[in-house]
């Protein structure tokens, strides 16, 4: 929990890949960031939170396409059909900005376009609170591989240039791994 954002770290699939469930409290709209559930068993612990909370799913944010972040997509839209399903390919079709501004589940939203892990990486700012979701373009202590289709370095340096000029206390939620901060990336990823 970070200032009136709630965040639940759900653990998913065999690659140890983080679904997030996010809302503010007191708020009964969530979105769900990366949809990694691929057991039955990840699907409940999904649903009974949710339930658990009585939060209704605003939308569905993906940080990018690769399998272990989207194999619970299908699943997902079918259990909250009227959940909005966000990625890079929905937000180039319908924003023209270069850093696209979502309000969603009372939450204001930034999109940080990304590339390196994938052509299609996007990391998730909530402003009000100081926090990001950087899917698998920042990790703790590390960066996502670039030697998968779509991967390329020089794009992903540039993109981690990008981040670290957020505050150095911005929260960073990996798409793998455990949570960490810009400032402690400045001064402890060898890659930055």
């Amino acid at each position: 929990m970070t200032g009136s954002t709630v965040i639940k770290c759900l653990v998913c699939n065999p690659y140890m890949q983080n679904t997030y469930v996010v809302h503010t409290d007191g708020q009964s709209n969530c979105l769900i960031i990366d949809a990694g559930m691929y057991t039955p068993a990840e699907q409940q612990a999904v649903t009974d939170y949710i339930r658990e909370k009585q939060l209704s799913v605003a939308a569905i944010l993906i940080t990018h396409a690769h399998p272990d972040h989207i194999c619970g997509i299908d699943w997902l839209k079918q259990t909250y059909p009227s959940a909005q399903v966000i990625d890079y390919t929905y937000l180039r079709n319908n924003y023209s900005e270069h850093e696209p501004m979502l309000h969603l589940a009372g939450m204001d939203i930034r999109c940080l376009f990304t590339p390196g892990h994938k052509e299609d990486c996007v990391c998730y700012y909530l402003q009000t609170d100081n926090l990001m979701f950087s899917g698998d373009t920042l990790f703790r202590e590390s960066i996502g591989r670039t030697d998968l289709p779509g991967g390329n370095y020089q794009q992903l340096m540039q993109s981690l240039r990008y981040l670290t000029q957020l505050p150095a206390d911005t929260n960073v939620y990996p798409g793998h791994s455990e949570p960490t901060t810009i400032g402690h990336e400045q001064r402890y990823n060898p890659f930055i």
